[in-house]
């Protein structure tokens, strides 16, 4: 039987409540860490609720799920052959920074890689901003050839790299009911236990924690750590303790999608390697390659437009494509709990909160509670001070991934419709990004603006997307103290010269896709 409140006896279950890829996640994690397998160690359950609506949809992940995968010891052929998963290389943001009818570029592209930077030399994020790189060329482009590569389609490691390397830095498309079954099967291996239920009531104490789940399946089901992975309708965490969500409804205006299957065309069709995101008139659709369908969504503000509107585009956006598809409707509540560990519960997921997807923050904030719950576990039953830590890292990191988000759309230049003009209010900017904003209207982001381990994308992603969405770009002050402006000049030209050697390097995305499928059937 679980202790439930009593904190000074230690851990002996965890009982995730839920499904998806935030439980699968989690449990896998921390199986692995906690070693679940043995005897003597903490037991991990996985009551599985009902599918959730959401399932059958294609995301996009951080480079940080490499680490994730490899510290899991699972194999990135295997992963790649059963999620249906590709590769991505950054977000291709088409007509976000004008409109297509207007003069100049409308579009910008966020890279993965950092910048490029040999042993010894020059660091070369200044020198772009002096003007080094030449006039009107993108630092996107200018300091890591990750630009070009994406839009020739090309894949960004080779045949023969080891697992979770390459040439450049990388995350994935997958397909996320693929990925959940995926990461269910190893947790299983891991010594996760199974069950399927429905919850029909959350018990609590005299003290107001969780004192047991009730199932019609296998009666009450009692454990020492409760998690809440159960989406957006947050049974525990909001519905049973109460916890209140702090709304981003006044930040980030998005809060509906229509989400279609486009299969390709030919079996051997060209899948792109990075996630195109269109703006559109009250929002953006996503353009997602798998292996054999691309996902697209319009996610839209039912403030600027309603759901006939938004069919109505997504269905222009397609063109013929869109002949016989009905689209999947998404409700989505942008915010996030401040207090996602409560008593004996915490909430990982949706249940804790949720940030317009545009730059694929929902799995990356999975996999960092997940983190701090299996390495920071408090196997003593002593839960109050992770539980402090725990919910002051994850309010941080949800409150700066926002502010990123919304960094795209407060500098945005449209003003064709009231969404765009409402993106740009300064009433809807957070103080921490205006003050931030602010400051590089006279100086460039440094990496004293960040707390590395707070942050969900570290500076160089700002400073793609700031200056991709044309941000003034001021010098980088006191030009005697960038001496090396003729080597940072031969190394733009070198990166420049190495393209076409580069592509020829690399593969094409799906030659490198299917070489990976091919090896997991190779050996199963």
């Amino acid at each position: 039987m679980g202790k439930g409140n009593t904190a000074s006896q230690p851990m002996q279950s965890v009982l995730i409540v839920g499904g998806g890829s935030a439980a699968w996640l989690t449990a896998a994690m921390l199986a692995k860490t906690l070693g679940c397998g043995d005897s003597e160690a903490v037991r991990v359950t996985v009551l599985e609720t009902s599918v959730s609506p959401n399932a059958d949809v294609e995301e996009g992940t951080l480079p940080s799920m490499r680490g994730t995968l490899a510290l899991l010891d699972l194999d990135e052929a295997q992963f790649v052959h059963q999620c249906s998963a590709t590769f991505k290389q950054g977000i291709h943001f088409a007509h976000w920074v004008r409109e297509a009818r207007l003069p100049g570029a409308d579009h910008c592209f966020h890279p993965f890689s950092n910048p490029s930077q040999r042993p010894g030399g020059p660091e070369l994020f200044p020198y772009w901003l002096m003007g080094a790189a030449g006039d009107g060329m993108a630092l996107a482009q200018a300091v890591t050839l990750q630009t070009r590569l994406a839009d020739a389609g090309r894949a960004p490691k080779r045949l023969t790299d080891a697992d979770y390397m390459g040439v450049l830095n990388y995350g994935y498309h997958v397909d996320a009911e693929r990925f959940a079954s995926f990461l269910s099967v190893h947790a299983k291996q891991l010594g996760v236990q199974h069950r399927v239920g429905t919850v029909s009531q959350v018990e609590l104490d005299a003290r107001g924690a969780i004192a047991a789940i009730h199932t019609p399946e296998h009666g009450a089901l009692q454990a020492d750590l409760y998690v809440d992975c159960t989406g957006f309708e947050a049974r525990l965490i909001g519905e049973a303790l109460g916890i209140p969500t702090r709304t981003l409804a006044d930040q980030l205006f998005v809060d509906r999608a229509l989400v279609v299957h486009v299969p390709y065309s030919r079996t051997d069709s060209p899948i792109a390697s990075a996630t195109l995101c269109t703006a559109q008139e009250a929002g953006w659709t996503w353009d997602i390659g798998l292996q054999h369908r691309r996902g697209v969504g319009y996610v839209y503000s039912s403030q600027h437009s309603n759901e006939a509107r938004a069919e109505a585009v997504l269905r222009a956006h397609l063109g013929p494509a869109a002949e016989g598809l009905s689209p999947q409707r998404l409700e989505l509540t942008m915010g996030y709990r401040e207090t996602p560990w409560r008593h004996n519960c915490v909430a990982i997921g949706p249940s804790s909160g949720f940030i317009d997807p545009l730059e694929a923050s929902g799995i990356g904030l999975v996999e960092t509670a997940a983190h701090l719950l299996s390495f920071l576990f408090p196997t003593d039953g002593n839960l109050e001070p992770l539980a402090r830590k725990f919910n002051d890292f994850m309010r941080e990191r949800h409150a700066r991934a926002a502010d990123f988000v919304k960094l795209h759309y407060c500098l945005t230049q449209r003003r064709d419709h009231p969404f765009w003009r409402d993106n740009v209010d300064p009433a809807s900017v957070s103080p921490a990004l205006r003050d931030r904003l602010s400051q590089w209207h006279c100086r460039a982001p440094h990496r004293l603006d960040f707390v590395t381990d707070l942050e969900m994308y570290p500076p160089a992603s700002w400073q793609y997307v700031l200056y991709g969405m044309e941000h003034p770009a001021p010098p980088p002050g006191n030009a005697t103290a960038w001496p090396r402006r003729a080597e940072a000049q031969q190394e733009f030209a070198t990166l420049r010269h190495m393209a076409p050697r580069a592509m020829a390097d690399l593969p094409p995305h799906r030659a490198l896709v299917e070489h990976l499928c091919a090896r997991a059937k190779a050996r199963r």
